[in-house]
């Protein structure tokens, strides 16, 4: 089924970005440390990329560690591990769907609607 292949998909990519979160502990604590200056500062909501970007920054041009890459696949999941432990702040990044969820959602409304399609129209006729 449709809807199984895509959740397996999403899976594998959280699986995926975690095994790199787990690599890389430094940048959850950047991307955690940087976030809560961003809400220390007065603001209600804020960018999860433009996190991931001022820690590319850091990473790329004030150290001298090699070359350094964080996915842009896995931007959503640090915000969404952010909300996840620090949930008086939920609402903090504004969060689209993942894709695979995208998908899965517009599966199960297709599926909800299929079999009322042969219903006819009912009007009000006060």
């Amino acid at each position: 089924m449709l809807k199984d292949i895509l959740q397996e998909q999403l899976d594998k990519r959280k699986r995926k970005w975690w095994e790199w979160h787990k690599k890389n502990p430094q940048v959850w604590d950047k991307f955690e440390e940087y976030t809560l200056e961003a809400i220390n500062s007065g603001r209600k909501k804020y960018s999860h990329w433009a996190i991931i970007n001022r820690i590319r920054w850091h990473n790329e041009i004030e150290t001298r560690g090699g070359e350094f890459k964080i996915s842009n696949d896995y931007i959503c999941f640090y915000a969404r591990l952010f909300h996840a432990r620090h949930p008086q702040y939920k609402d903090f990044f504004a969060l689209k769907p993942l894709k695979e969820e995208k998908d899965i959602a517009m599966l199960e409304v297709k599926s909800d609607n299929r079999n009322v399609s042969f219903l006819p129209q009912f009007r009000n006729h006060s």
